[in-house]
């Protein structure tokens, strides 16, 4: 049977399923889009609110690398479509991009509204049928099959067939946009291997006093260099009602997860003045202040004010005011204890899935033939900075590829 006569089913329409369903109807095939929202894309559109970060300009190697230990299965994905290739996906929909002063490449217009229209408008003029609120239920016989989609709508349960399907079910964070992680149980309760979700790119919780909260909570800090797990980062995070959130957390927020799953709490420090040598600081320090507060001395002498000048007061200890060196030290390593990552709902992804010991090379669910797997509900996990998103979308070009090489009977 020639392509054009194969109809697939593509559970989610994220952005990797989305990507799915333009590889497989270029091949001919029919394609038909589910989903449980009333419109699809709406986590991407969400992640572009202040400004889409499509993905990023550094070297290939390096790149790879934020993969962790999942770089070798993300790998092939990234040769199928990498950064490059993805900017170029985004000029043919009239999308022009650039890279910002952090090499994070963005679209000119900033949004994800313009990109997600003139996708959409692609598919739909190639053929790609989309049935929104359309929530899946899992399979209708015993062991897993393409030919036995349930689905929940609005007008009561239904069935479809397909020749193959692509679940592109997204990961457990931010239910209310759709990715609720409700496919776990369906696929584990069929034997299919899945580790569980974890929150990924997530703040943390400190036990701040009432005063430090009240007075800091919401205020960037700006400047600071972050080292916990194993890794240490530069940049800038925020302060809130609970603990710590912000693109510098989200950078070390899988090391630091693992390491409070180990521990039970993990301490990070802040470097306050990362500009500054430790000697430099130590002279400022113990630099005469006569009459002048230890803190306005600091401001006078180091700059360190407002909410740097909290978190040191609140971090530190009344010893360590009383003795420069340790103030130095503090100023330059300043211990903050996290007790544990926020609810995973609150995450801007997760970590856990499907297990890549389920699937084939080609993204195919081994219990259940003609079914894939593509997207964030793998096992894997990546920091923001455009990783995130083009790995999802990689994932269902190569999944697509996958499922034509099954429809076409190659292994």
């Amino acid at each position: 049977m020639s392509p054009a006569g194969r109809r697939v089913a593509i559970v989610g329409g994220g952005p990797a399923g989305l990507m799915a369903a333009e590889r497989l109807s270029d091949a001919g095939v029919q394609v038909d889009v589910f989903d449980a929202m009333p419109s699809v894309g709406r986590k991407f559109l969400m992640a572009g609110r202040g400004g889409l970060n499509l993905t990023h300009s550094e070297p290939a190697e390096p790149f790879l690398a934020r993969y962790g230990a999942r770089a070798a299965a993300v790998a092939p994905w990234l040769g199928v479509m990498d950064a490059a290739s993805l900017r170029e996906w985004a000029h043919t929909l009239g999308i022009k991009t650039f890279v910002g002063s952090s090499g994070r490449v963005f679209p000119e217009e900033m949004k994800a509204a313009p990109l997600l229209r003139a996708w959409l408008a692609r598919l739909r003029a190639r053929g790609v049928r989309f049935h929104m609120r359309h929530r899946w239920l899992g399979w209708q016989g015993v062991q897993p099959a393409a030919q036995e989609l349930r689905f929940e709508t609005p007008s009561g349960q239904t069935c479809v067939a397909a020749d193959a399907v692509v679940l592109a079910l997204g990961g457990g964070s931010w239910a209310k946009l759709g990715s609720d992680g409700a496919w776990v149980s369906q696929l584990q309760a069929r034997g299919i291997p899945v580790a569980p979700l974890r929150p990924a790119n997530c703040g943390f919780d400190v036990a701040w006093t009432e005063h430090f909260r009240q007075k800091f909570a919401g205020q960037p800090v700006k400047s600071v260099s972050m080292a916990g797990g194993g890794a240490a980062r530069q940049g800038e995070f925020v302060i809130s009602e609970t603990g710590i959130e912000g693109s510098l957390v989200y950078a070390l927020s899988a090391s630091v997860r693992d390491q409070i799953e180990a521990r039970g709490q993990a301490v990070i420090t802040l470097d306050l003045a990362p500009d500054w040598t430790p000697e430099r600081v130590m002279a400022a320090v113990a630099h005469p202040r006569g009459a002048r507060s230890m803190s306005s001395h600091l401001q006078s002498r180091m700059g360190l004010t407002g909410v740097k000048a909290g978190l040191l007061r609140e971090c530190a200890s009344a010893e360590d005011f009383k003795d420069p060196a340790c103030l130095a030290r503090r100023i330059k390593a300043l211990p903050v204890t996290l007790a544990r990552p926020r609810p995973i709902d609150e995450a801007i992804s997760t970590a856990g899935g499907v297990s890549f010991d389920g699937l084939t090379p080609g993204l195919m669910l081994k219990a259940a033939p003609g079914v894939f797997c593509v997207g964030e509900m793998l096992d894997w996990e990546a920091p923001t900075g455009g990783y995130l998103l083009t790995a999802c979308m990689a994932s269902g070009a190569f999944g697509a590829g996958g499922v034509m090489d099954f429809l076409n009977g190659q292994p």
